[in-house]
């Protein structure tokens, strides 16, 4: 994060020693003590682009937007390369917290990406087609990594059921940092990087519910599925989706679907009569037919969908202990 110029001279060692005393204090959670000397190490420096961009991230990480738009375009003001400097980035990040749509595109574009024309009506940017990613709630708490899809540089709509202890929803949309914190893997090659959540930019109204199934089959579990997804809502299979995974695991390169199959996932911290891959299996056995199985679908809706996924194979499914969690 210590970036120093590479301008017209060296910063003076009073910059440096101030810049860096400041990230230590900031690695401490000390952000007004941290503030009060990267102010002083502008002061010192006002022309170097530095001073300003570390002014930024200060602000970014006290959530202060309007902050850290305004120390974002100081820096940029004095940048002596045109595009990929990072400090557009905070500032797209800035202007999409604030919804400062203009200067959103501005700042994508000026470092180095396509934003299509043909914006919405309040100008917000679409069709960036950034494609699939993960990402990190509650980076700070109880952290979990959940799938969602990429609307802009700074924002995941989420598409998962995240746990009750995240605080979040299924189709909330959060405001995520620039740069990935570990990768996730696919069978078939794909790499899909995971960002560290920064604030809920949009709420969700659909509540989340967890219930325990009685699915005989992996068939049985997936029409209810399907069931939730054609109905507009979603339903997953805690049982199976979650693993519980240490901070190291979590930050590094790990495959996505690990743990399906026969293949134990040597990553997987769960433990058994817990969520996770490992938790539900027994000896001799792959498929449990109790699971706990989030729901994200409306109160007057949920009732209905379990019944009949229920109507449609009574032989083999069932459902109970409904509870909004969320």
């Amino acid at each position: 994060m210590r970036i120093f110029g590479k301008g017209r001279h060296r910063p003076s060692a009073s910059w440096r020693q101030a810049t860096d005393r400041a990230f230590t204090l900031i690695g401490d959670g000390r952000y007004e003590d941290a503030g009060a000397l990267l102010t002083r190490a502008a002061d010192l420096e006002p022309w170097l682009s530095e001073s300003w961009f570390n002014l930024a991230l200060l602000h970014k990480f006290r959530h202060d937007w309007e902050q850290a738009r305004a120390a974002g375009l100081r820096a940029v003001a004095l940048l002596d390369r045109e595009t990929g400097a990072p400090d557009w980035w905070n500032v797209g990040i800035a202007a999409t917290a604030l919804q400062d749509w203009p200067l959103a595109r501005r700042a994508w574009q000026a470092y180095g990406l396509r934003v299509p024309g043909g914006a919405t009506a309040s100008g917000e940017p679409v069709g960036m087609d950034l494609g699939s990613a993960a990402v990190r709630l509650s980076p700070e708490g109880e952290a979990e990594v959940v799938w969602g899809r990429r609307l802009d540089p700074a924002r995941i709509e989420v598409l998962s059921i995240p746990l009750p202890s995240s605080g979040r929803r299924w189709g909330e949309v959060v405001l995520h940092d620039g740069v990935p914190h570990g990768e996730r893997t696919t069978a078939a090659g794909h790499s899909y990087p995971v960002f560290d959540e920064i604030e809920l930019w949009a709420p969700s109204p659909v509540p989340t519910w967890v219930v325990l199934l009685e699915a005989e089959t992996e068939d049985d579990r997936n029409a209810l599925e399907r069931l939730a997804a054609d109905a507009g809502f979603a339903a997953e299979d805690w049982s199976s989706s979650v693993r519980l995974l240490c901070r190291m695991c979590s930050e590094s390169r790990m495959p996505s679907d690990e743990g399906d199959g026969e293949h134990l996932d040597p990553h997987d911290h769960s433990e058994p009569g817990h969520p996770g891959p490992l938790g539900h299996r027994t000896d001799g056995q792959l498929w449990v037919p109790e699971r706990e199985c989030g729901l994200a679908a409306p109160a007057s809706l949920v009732r209905g969908l379990l019944d009949g996924w229920v109507a449609d194979s009574p032989d083999s499914r069932d459902w109970r202990d409904l509870e909004e969690v969320c």
